[in-house]
């Protein structure tokens, strides 16, 4: 019986093609689905490929009896709620790097676009005017870029602005010096970049991290004049303040291709001279749609055909029977290296995997990659996943080492990750609870029982009295409620951890109340 594969979004006529041409597979193209119609038609189909426009919801994946695989023909998932298709087992799949260059070569024309008043002066010229004061450019040649996330996409754009004669500042946590230093960049902090460049440009995720990542305090570290390009993702520029920052002069201007809301209807953003606009385009070449159409075909048929798994974002390339055993572990580990970079929150330099019990009789590799894979998505994005993390890992320049240890410890199976950075060093210890659910049980010194999932704030404070009713006084008076606690500490009176979960994101102003508790040291939310 011939498998059902859907193709829910335009794609290039070669990938198609490449799916039409394998033996067993039956090819359906369906174009602009809603999500209800959507998952009125899925229920025999065992693969599906889209691209951006086709929204695949919790509510198509539950109707989706049959289907082992979801294909995205580019880099981002905003579109697919991979959640969802993890716990029923549906592989999830994109397509990292088959756009580097068409978004690399879009920011540099808008980066020149922007310079050059060319989107102003076409439409002025058009209009039947002449007038070329009013379009008194600047010169690249000597000004400097600071390039914020130095990936695949942020090094070619270093590579072209050098050719311009720009000087590249690079601020990437997750990125080795040595690599800065072969595209001639100078490493600097995301302050020193804010305040000593001509032109930033934006080559980050969008993360809870990186939400808003430019906002009103980054506005005021810039240098008055500054130009502005983001070709990521929207939201990380805090728009309604970028408007302000124009306003009063700070920013010359800005070139954006990507909006905090898309379709972004009457931006405000809009009305001003200073702001140059693309429908995010980035990805929108011939080069770079054919590219991604093939290997999604690829990747999908292989997939179906049992010919092996390429670049899953929800599970690792194992077979189905260790996959089963390991699955709660994988989760572990994930969960385990987002907490871990998080915490750090700086460049990391060395993960440390070790495993002790039961758990040392099988392969523990796809455990170690989901903690690898943990510590770098909430820089890098949705690019990593379990078939690239240690490719990523070594170009950033991540030393990454797993052991087994048959040391008698508490529990039947941990799993301890160390992250070494800075000169600091974070370890955390996990392990499965009775029910096989993921439990953080050691932070660094210190003794706890929490569950990593959803919100988090872990506190570093000291042991008196009153931290428990300062807390719920302060999310009290937020309406954030929450769903457990769990302390542990040196010694009566000492230095001590605290772990809360709660059933919402704890915005920084209520962040910054937590803080004013005098027996509070730190306090940082988590996002897993």
């Amino acid at each position: 019986m011939a498998i059902n594969v859907l193709v829910a979004d335009h794609l290039s006529d070669e990938g198609i093609q490449i799916l039409k041409a394998q033996d067993g597979l039956k090819v359906d193209v369906k174009i602009g689905l809603s999500p209800k119609e959507l998952a009125g038609i899925i229920k025999p189909y065992e693969g599906l490929i889209v691209r951006s426009s086709t929204k695949v919801t919790a509510e198509v994946i539950q109707k989706a009896d049959r289907l082992k695989v979801i294909g995205r023909a580019g880099v981002g998932l905003d579109n697919v709620d991979v959640d969802a298709a993890t716990k029923r087992g549906i592989i999830v799949m994109n397509v990292p790097g088959g756009n580097t260059i068409s978004a690399a070569e879009h920011t540099m024309s808008l980066l020149l676009a922007l310079a050059r008043h060319v989107p102003r002066a076409d439409a002025h010229l058009r209009a039947g005017k002449w007038e070329r004061a009013a379009f008194t450019g600047t010169e690249l040649f000597g000004k400097t870029l600071g390039v914020v996330g130095l990936g695949k996409i942020g090094s070619e754009v270093a590579k072209r602005a050098q050719a311009f004669g720009m000087r590249i500042l690079a601020h990437d946590p997750f990125l080795s010096t040595e690599h800065v230093q072969q595209l001639e960049a100078q490493v600097v902090g995301f302050d020193e970049l804010l305040e000593s460049s001509d032109f930033i440009t934006l080559h980050v995720p969008l993360t809870s991290q990186t939400r808003h990542l430019i906002g009103p305090k980054e506005f005021k570290k810039m240098r008055k004049g500054v130009r502005l390009i983001n070709c990521a993702r929207g939201g990380i520029i805090d728009e309604a303040e970028l408007a302000n920052a124009i306003g009063n002069g700070t920013v010359a201007g800005a070139a954006l291709d990507v909006f905090e809301q898309e379709p972004p209807g009457e931006n405000p953003l809009f009305k001003l001279p200073q702001i140059v606009v693309t429908p995010h385009l980035g990805a929108a070449t011939e080069e770079a749609q054919l590219n991604v159409a093939i290997e999604v075909a690829k990747q999908v048929a292989d997939t179906l055909l049992g010919r092996g798994i390429r670049n899953a974002v929800n599970m690792p390339s194992v077979d189905a029977k260790t996959l089963q055993l390991l699955q709660p572990y994988i989760t572990l580990g994930e969960k385990m290296g987002s907490l871990a970079a998080q915490l750090v929150g700086a460049q990391v330099a060395e993960v440390r995997v070790t495993f002790v019990g039961e758990v040392t009789q099988h392969n523990t590799a796809p455990v170690t990659l989901a903690v690898l894979k943990g510590i770098l998505e909430p820089m890098v994005g949705e690019s990593v996943n379990y078939v690239n993390a240690s490719f990523i890992a070594s170009e950033r320049g991540v030393k990454l080492v797993e052991a087994k240890s048959n040391r008698s410890e508490e529990f039947a199976n941990l799993v301890t990750v160390e992250v070494i950075s800075d000169g600091t060093r974070l370890e955390l210890q996990g392990t499965l609870s009775v029910r096989r659910e993921p439990r953080i049980v050691k932070i660094d010194r210190f003794v706890v029982e929490a569950v990593p999932t959803g919100y988090m704030l872990v506190i570093k404070n000291h042991d008196k009295p009153g931290l428990i009713g300062h807390l719920g006084t302060v999310l009290g008076d937020a309406k954030i409620n929450i769903a457990g606690m769990s302390n542990g500490r040196e010694k009566p009176g000492g230095l001590a951890v605290t772990v809360v979960n709660v059933d919402q994101a704890v915005s920084p102003n209520v962040l910054a109340k937590i803080k004013t508790f005098k027996q509070i040291i730190d306090a940082k939310l988590i996002s897993l």
